[in-house]
This record gives structure tokens, C-alpha cells and sequence, in this order.
């Protein structure tokens, strides 16, 4: 305790990094009419000669001119491969960027594909620091035919691709190229309330075949940090979000029929659903959210996963839109809000936003699902309450020291979490984290109140051959996070990775290196639970191309029985061809069997898992992706004790930019030796068709089809459900209809 209270005075003491050199300066011109696409397209953009080649001075009905972009990936410093010019400016309602980017048009990779769905493509990007703080930047980017991507970048997060706002872009494929037009409404953004704004900016190119980043200014990997490496936007004048209101109904028109196990009878019902999400934005930089009834359904199933014979439950990703915007605010060191615990929420009010260093995120908000339960079950009917506050102050570039509460209540049970957490940046690539956790938690019809706690500590590295990271983690056994997502309690753990790459020049290969890890898991009196040591290396290609050869050796104490599983992995990836994308892996050792049959201690066995995945992008609107997984555990001897298959069919045809249809069809099976695992024969398959409108963020319209069919039915007088070989009876099958408009005042 003693080492984290010395490290949040040492946040709270640091001195701003003097590592940064100074930043460039662009003086953005303000122009009288926006800027058109047509402009660029026959070269009339380039006429008036020099005048247009000083990013400082910069004037003219185009707006401030940018050319000099350096890579970041995967030369730093070289300059851009392809010839690419930027046009800045803005008017009193948009800040406008237009790309010219240099290429040969068949190299190009430009799909006509769903919003956001534009990884494997080529790009362009504008990141604005609105509040110049170094720390936060949004992040606009649309390929050659101006499909969008949109998203926050935080430093010592993950990027939050969340974030959904309305603004406009268009592309189109020229001779020698193309050319991109962003224009991004000031209403969209968060900014401080001030006559004359000074902002950071950077812009940014990415061409996919030559796994290739550049920028203006050099965002160099040398530096820890990207978003303190920008330019500084000067020249805003007389700018504002305005009024800023927003509502958002919806509708949803369902009609089902499934297999209810409980009564047991195929049972038919509809659902027509009304909500409205409503958003207000408070002096320019805070935004309140409030919801009634609000769409909580999400239109896609998750992607595959292994669940069978995991010690620990596995992670999937929120995919609900109330929850997932903004939910960066809530982000700390130790998942300690993980929305989908959430489950059938009735009504919500969400606070985010920033004042000045201040970062603010609270959310309250109910779930049905609790009481959804028969009488006389106590809890029949009744809600449970769910809140956050998280509070952030920024101490300089990338240093920051917050605090989160988390809250759930249920019938005079409650779980409370109470988190100090903080991030130090010093010298030119070293950062350290810090965060200390106390929970107390109190069940149904218990009197006593139970405490735990928590802490982490993690030392990280970033540079462009070494990278490093170490951690301390540790959790009491009477710990409990109900509404975050913690694997595990009652123990201490340690690991570090070290990472070396090195990167020849004029190759085909892009670098190559080893990677080193070791973790270390001990129970409160210091007996080892686990150790993994690994070694990996990994050579990256152009084309986005990588080969990885791995190997695990570890111990494992599980129920009292220590073992000593192993395991190789080989990795091939490669998008070389713009029309085809491959991703396979096999791993083969040994595995605990985690789930024996009764009467059976665990034991090791032989372990094998098969992973392939395929993306076909045969024309630029038709794109299909298959993923197939085999997971398999063998006694020694070679008996087959356990196994899982996995495989996912997804078809999208994409009419334009803003109408698709897709199509997915799953299949998931679960067998093995019912004497040596406690496993069921269970085997499923769903197929899904979806027709989505979508013009922006907000506005849509969904009509779709679900079918679930699995290897049960109902047998005898009365009917039981019993377990049937093929399966051949739809358990579940849905159609609905969602609408949803955005209406901005």
C-alpha cells in the first residue's frame, strides 16, 4: 500500500515531459465557401503555383495546404511512398480536409462497404486535439470511396471506435489516384468555450500493400506518445457547436416463436417496442444522455469463441449503442464496469464530458432482469439499480490521476468498488501505472458486510525496436466485482514481456524479433498457482503479412493437483492480395482437462486447436468472410475425451454506401466421452439475414430473419425435452423490423 500512496504523490508532484520538441504551427484559413470534390479532381487546385506551398502562411479559397507527411510504419521519419496533399480550411459551420492522394489506380484497395468496416483498405485520417490537451483526440477517416470510421484516441487506452457523430466525406478513384473530401460539423464536436481556439491536429495516410503510415507532423515511434506529437491548429475563430439538442426515437416490431424448456411448449409471442434516447449538449464540452425504454438490442450475434474447457470465463465485447458510446470515460487499468453485466436495462442518465483537465463520466441506470423470475420468488419483479462516477485530472502529457465508484443494488444487497488509479509518462518512452481497488459487497438476506481489495501496477515501454512491459497484480480472496469483469480473485500475480524488433530497409520484410514472457501466479500465502513461460518470434511482411512461431511451458495447480502443460503455435496471416485475407493458426501440446466426470480427478491430456480464417473480397460491394475452429483435448493414449467446432459463413453485399444485406449462417458442436469429461452431445446451428439502411449514426432501419435450430425436442405425455442426434427442430425464429431517426436542433 505504502508503494501506491508514494506513487499517486509522485503523479500529483511530476513535471510536464520536456521530452517533445516543439510543435509546428498551421494557421487554418477561413474560407468564404466550402471547398467541392470537383475542385480537385481536374487538377485546377493546383494552379496559383508556390503560394499554396507554406503550411505557416498558407492562404487561398482551398484553404492552408499540407504535403510533407512522414511514415510512421513502416520507415520513421522516410517520407510518404505515394505523392499526397492536404487542403485545410473551415467556415462557420465545418472544418473541411481534402486529400489528394498520388497511386496507381490497381493498386488501390477501395471497397464500397458498411460504416466502419474499412480495416482492410486504404485511408485517410485527420485527428483533432480540440482541447489541446494532449491527451484526447478525435479521429475521422474514410477510405478512397468516403466510407467512414470514426473514433477517440486516448493516450494509454485503446482506441474508442464507439464513438458515432454525424458528419459528411465523399470520395472518388481518379486516374492517377483519388481524392478525399472530409467536412466535420463544429455541433459534433467538444471544444472549450473561447473566441479565438488553438487545437491540435495531425493528418494522416495509410496505404495497406506497403503496411504503411504516414503523417503531418512526423509522429515518430522514438517518442512514447502520439497524440502529444501534434501540430498546433491555430486561426479558429468565432466558432461554436451551437444549439445542440438531439433526439433519437425508435421502434421495434418482433414476432418469435421458440422452445421454452421451462414449461416445456413451443411458445409464439410479439413484441412491439417504442423508446427514445435523448442527448443535450452543455456548454460546449459536456453531454447529458438520457434514455426511456432505450434500444438495447443489437443486430449482430458475436463472433466464434472456444468456451469449452475454459478454467475462466471468456470475454465478449459490448455491442449495445447506449453502452457503448462514450465508454471510454468509464476505462480504467482493471475492467471494473463491464456493461454487459448489465443485462435488460429499463431507463438510464449518462453524464461525459471535459472542463478544462477535468474528465467526467457517470452513468445510473436499472436492470429488469433480476426480476424476471416466478413468484413467489422473492425477487419477482423487482430491479436492480446500477451506477458509475469516474473522474479524471490530467497532470501533463500523459500523466493523469482519476477515480471511479461503481454501484449495484438489489433488495438491500449491494456491491460498491471504490478505485484510485493514475498514469505517469517521464523521459521519452516510459510510462507507469498505478491503481488501487477496495470493494465491499453485501448479499441477499446477509447481515454482514464483506471487504476486499485490489492493485495493480504496471511499468510499460514503447520505442521502435524495444518495447517493454511489467505488472503486479493482485486481488483479495473475499474481492467482488459483479459489474466488472475479473477473472479470478484470491491471488498475486506477476509478468513481464520484453519485445525486440528489428526493421531492414528497402526489404520485403518489415521487421522481425523475438518476444520473451514470463507470469507468475501465487495465492495470499505465497504458494505458486501458475507459471507460464513463453518465447515467440514473429517476422512482419508487406502486404500485411506475418508469420509467428510460439511456445508455452507452464505449470498449473488445479484442484490441488499440479500439472505441467505445454503448447507450440504457428501463425500464418497475410493480406498480400487486396481481394483475399487469410488468418491460421494450430497449436498442438498438452491441457488440463478442467471439467472431468463424476468420480474423475482432472488430467492431462493432449491438446490440439485449429483456427482458419478467410475474408474473399471478389468485387468492391461483395465481401464474405469464413471462420472455422476446431478445439480438441485426447487422453494421452489418443482416446478422444472432449472437442468443439466452430464455424461461421458471413456474406455481405453492400448496394451503396448506405443499403446492405447480409447473411450469416453458425454452427457450433460440442461432443465427447461422457466417462471421462462432463460434457453433452450439443449441437446448433442459427442461420441470419439482415437488410440495413443507414444513412448516419442514428438513423436506420433494420429488417431481419433469425432461426436457431438445435439437436433437442419434446417427447411424451406430458412433453419433456430430451436430447435428439441431429439438429433438425428450430428452437428459436425471429423477424423483426428497428427504425430509428436522429432529429438535431
Amino acid at each position: 500500500m505504502r508503494f501506491f500512496l508514494l506513487l499517486g504523490a509522485f503523479v500529483v508532484a511530476a513535471p510536464r515531459s520536456q521530452a517533445q520538441q516543439p510543435a509546428r504551427i498551421v494557421q487554418i484559413s477561413r474560407v468564404s465557401s466550402p471547398p467541392h470534390l470537383d475542385q480537385f479532381l481536374d487538377h485546377r487546385h493546383t494552379e496559383g503555383g508556390p503560394r499554396h506551398r507554406s503550411i505557416e502562411t498558407g492562404e487561398g479559397g482551398l484553404g492552408v495546404l499540407v504535403t510533407d507527411l512522414r511514415q510512421r510504419e513502416p520507415g520513421d521519419g522516410t517520407p510518404v511512398s505515394e505523392e499526397t496533399t492536404v487542403y485545410l480550411s473551415y467556415d462557420d459551420e465545418n472544418l473541411y480536409a481534402v486529400f489528394v492522394c498520388r497511386d496507381e489506380p490497381a493498386k488501390i484497395r477501395a471497397s464500397i462497404a458498411r460504416r466502419e468496416e474499412i480495416d482492410a483498405d486504404d485511408a485517410v485520417a485527420i485527428y483533432l486535439d480540440a482541447f489541446h490537451d494532449r491527451e484526447h483526440a478525435y479521429v475521422f477517416m474514410a477510405n478512397p470511396r468516403g466510407v467512414q470510421l470514426d473514433g477517440i484516441r486516448t493516450e494509454g487506452q485503446d482506441d474508442d471506435l464507439s464513438y458515432d457523430v454525424v458528419w459528411h466525406s465523399e470520395g472518388r478513384l481518379t486516374e492517377d489516384g483519388y481524392v478525399v473530401r472530409l467536412a466535420i460539423p463544429f455541433r459534433s464536436l467538444r471544444f472549450p468555450r473561447a473566441p479565438v481556439q488553438t487545437w491540435g491536429v495531425a493528418v494522416g495516410r495509410i496505404i495497406r500493400r506497403n503496411n504503411e503510415e504516414s503523417y503531418w507532423p512526423h509522429l515518430t515511434k522514438r517518442v512514447k506518445g502520439f497524440v502529444p506529437q501534434f501540430a498546433v491548429l491555430q486561426g479558429l475563430e468565432r466558432i461554436s457547436p451551437g444549439r445542440n439538442i438531439q433526439l433519437n426515437p425508435y421502434s421495434t416490431l418482433a414476432r418469435a416463436r421458440f422452445l421454452d424448456e421451462d414449461a416445456p411448449a413451443f411458445v409464439t409471442e410479439g413484441d412491439a417496442r417504442v423508446g427514445l434516447d435523448a442527448k443535450v449538449v452543455l456548454r460546449d464540452a459536456l453531454t447529458l444522455d438520457a434514455t426511456v425504454n432505450p434500444d438495447f438490442s443489437q443486430v449482430e450475434t458475436d463472433d466464434p469463441q472456444v468456451t469449452l474447457n475454459e478454467r475462466f470465463e471468456v470475454f465478449f465485447p459490448e455491442k449495445r449503442p447506449f453502452f457503448i458510446e462514450n465508454a471510454g470515460y468509464f476505462q480504467t487499468p482493471v475492467n471494473l464496469f463491464f456493461s454487459r453485466r448489465i443485462v435488460d436495462p429499463g431507463a438510464g442518465l449518462r453524464l461525459t464530458g471535459k472542463a478544462g483537465r477535468w474528465a467526467l463520466g457517470a452513468i445510473a441506470i436499472n436492470d429488469r432482469e433480476p426480476g424476471r423470475v416466478p413468484a413467489p420468488d422473492p425477487l419477482a419483479g423487482s430491479r436492480a439499480g446500477a451506477g458509475a462516477l469516474r473522474v479524471q485530472h490530467e497532470l501533463g502529457q500523459e500523466s493523469t490521476i482519476g477515480f471511479l465508484v461503481t454501484d449495484r443494488e438489489l433488495e438491500g444487497s449491494f456491491n460498491r468498488m471504490y478505485s484510485l488509479d493514475g498514469r505517469l509518462r517521464f523521459g521519452k518512452n516510459w510510462a507507469l501505472v498505478g491503481q488501487v481497488i477496495r470493494s465491499e459487497n453485501r448479499e441477499l438476506d446477509a447481515s454482514a458486510l464483506v471487504a476486499g481489495f485490489g492493485a495493480l501496477a504496471e511499468l510499460q515501454r514503447d520505442g521502435r525496436h524495444v518495447d517493454y512491459a511489467g505488472r503486479y497484480l493482485e486481488f483479495s480472496p473475499d474481492f467482488a466485482a459483479p459489474l466488472g469483469f475479473v477473472k479470478r480473485t484470491g491471488y498475486r500475480q506477476t509478468k513481464h514481456e520484453w519485445q525486440y524488433k528489428w526493421r531492414p530497409k528497402g526489404s520485403p520484410v518489415v521487421a522481425y524479433g523475438p518476444t520473451l514472457s514470463i507470469l507468475y501466479n501465487w495465492d495470499p500465502a505465497g504458494a505458486i498457482l501458475d507459471r507460464e513461460i513463453g518465447a515467440q518470434f514473429k517476422a512482419e511482411l508487406v502486404g500485411q503479412s506475418e508469420i509467428k512461431l510460439e511456445r508455452t511451458e507452464a505449470f498449473e495447480l488445479f484442484e490441488e493437483v499440479g500439472f505441467r502443460p505445454y503448447e507450440t503455435k504457428a501463425t500464418l496471416a497475410t493480406e498480400w492480395l487486396k481481394w483475399l485475407g487469410l488468418d491460421a493458426s494450430y497449436t498442438w501440446g498438452t491441457a488440463v482437462n478442467h471439467d472431468p466426470a463424476d468420480g474423475l480427478t482432472p488430467f492431462l491430456g493432449r491438446a490440439a486447436e485449429t483456427e482458419v480464417k478467410v475474408t474473399l473480397r471478389p468485387t468492391s460491394r461483395l465481401r464474405m468472410d469464413q471462420a472455422y475452429i476446431v478445439s480438441r483435448l485426447n487422453t494421452t493414449a489418443g482416446v478422444r475425451v472432449l472437442s468443439e467446432r466452430l464455424l461461421r459463413a458471413k456474406v455481405n453485399y453492400q448496394f451503396n454506401r448506405f443499403v446492405s444485406l447480409r447473411a450469416i449462417v453458425d454452427y457450433e458442436a460440442e461432443t465427447g466421452d461422457t466417462t471421462l469429461a462432463d460434457v453433452e452431445d450439443d449441437k446448433q446451428w442459427r442461420a441470419d439475414v439482415l437488410l440495413t439502411y443507414l444513412p448516419n449514426p442514428g438513423t436506420a432501419v433494420y429488417v431481419g430473419y433469425t432461426d436457431s435450430y438445435r439437436n433437442l425436442g419434446l417427447v411424451g405425455s406430458p412433453p419433456e425435452v430430451a436430447r435428439r442426434r441431429s439438429p433438425d427442430t428450430s428452437i428459436g425464429r425471429q423477424v423483426f423490423v428497428k427504425l430509428s431517426y436522429l432529429l438535431r436542433f
